[in-house]
């Protein structure tokens, strides 16, 4: 049986362990709350924007009458050869298997494109750690080493230590490392997420990809949330969201964060936005016919491609409330456990003490009995 004093010594360890993970569950309810507050108050944006976008594409022709080919290059849809895969993960650990399912995902996605050539752009540390492991960096032009040796020697938040290579002479491989981006999730601006759609709506205006996928996790609240891939471009219906795979929490990861938000009273459900989205649902749809100072088909041109960023930058914001929300979960159940084993050592302390003063009772009795 172990001694009494290294039994104490763990106790005291574990207790120390289940206050670092109490405090952690705590930032990370708090960091949740806003996370769900940044998603909602953008949601107005993106549905008005989405508005607008719908108001014109019936004032404007967006298709070619004769032809029926798109006037504008993002709607054009064309055989899926070269694949641009997004994906976003944490910066950080600690946070059950939120990273691990996101990369489990990207790795089926890839073995689902066994033809295609995919670039990845990864978001996160741990998904640029993971990927770099398994697949080489694109070849980069001259003119773009040394900026990329800067940006990785200081490492600065949100810049590409890989940029997008539009004059490759060839690829390293099917699939390559095209972009990488860490220390942007710690405060999501939508700057980033524009910069990021420029880039990409510019990749795919020159035909250098033919689609691009975004995997993320969607957030809604706690418990509805999901692991998705969404296809970005080409463009199928404005407003509506193009899933190609999804994956649903099991019953078991749902009961743990229900009893994780309840421990830290976070709400369970969706944050009521009812009036916010029947007065943003209004906006450029009633039947008039609005005067607008440019024509409707240079508009159309010119929002469309923040279209694609506004996508992005929900996408950021959901995945960092949802990572918030994994974060939680973990905590309170590395919290659970450490009651539980300093519970169990403290049963198992109790026993080694009666067992030493059992001993000793003995030990007296014996001595006193063989004086007589």
């Amino acid at each position: 049986m172990a001694n009494i004093l290294d039994i104490r010594r763990r106790i005291r360890s574990v207790i120390n362990t289940r206050q670092i993970t109490k405090a952690m569950k705590t930032v990370s309810a708090a960091k949740l709350r806003r996370a769900q507050e940044a998603a909602v108050a953008a949601r107005p944006y993106s549905q008005m924007l989405t508005n607008v976008l719908k108001s014109l594409v019936s004032r404007a022709d967006t298709y070619d009458p004769k032809t029926g080919e798109p006037r504008h290059p993002l709607l054009a849809e064309r055989p899926e050869k070269n694949i641009l895969l997004i994906i976003v993960t944490g910066d950080k650990g600690l946070a059950g298997a939120f990273n691990t399912n996101i990369l489990k995902m990207a790795s089926k996605f890839i073995q689902s494109k066994p033809e295609q050539n995919i670039d990845i752009e990864c978001i996160g540390r741990k998904g640029r750690d993971f990927m770099r492991r398994r697949y080489p960096i694109a070849p980069q032009r001259p003119d773009e080493a040394s900026a990329n040796e800067n940006a990785n020697e200081k490492e600065q938040p949100g810049a590409p230590s890989v940029r997008p290579n539009a004059a490759a002479p060839e690829r390293a491989s099917r699939v390559q490392i095209t972009g990488e981006y860490v220390g942007v999730l710690g405060k999501v601006e939508y700057n980033f997420a524009n910069t990021l759609s420029q880039s990409i709506v510019a990749r795919y205006t020159h035909s250098e990809i033919d689609a691009v996928y975004l995997l993320f996790n969607e957030f809604k609240s706690v418990i509805a949330q999901r692991l998705v891939v969404e296809r970005l471009l080409p463009i199928k219906q404005i407003g509506e969201v193009d899933v190609e795979m999804a994956e649903e929490p099991t019953p078991e990861e749902r009961k743990q964060r229900i009893e994780a938000a309840k421990a830290e009273g976070v709400g369970l459900r969706k944050p009521d936005t009812s009036a916010t989205d029947e007065a943003a649902a209004k906006f450029a749809t009633l039947p008039v016919d609005y005067i607008y100072e440019q024509p409707p088909e240079q508009l159309f041109q010119g929002i469309l491609p923040k279209y694609i960023g506004i996508q992005i930058f929900h996408a950021l914001l959901e995945s960092v409330a949802a990572e918030h929300a994994a974060r939680m979960t973990a905590m309170d159940a590395a919290t659970i456990n450490a009651s539980d084993m300093i519970d169990s050592l403290t049963l198992v302390m109790n026993r080694a003490r009666q067992a030493k003063i059992t001993k000793e009772i003995i030990e007296i009795v014996s001595g006193a009995a063989a004086a007589q």
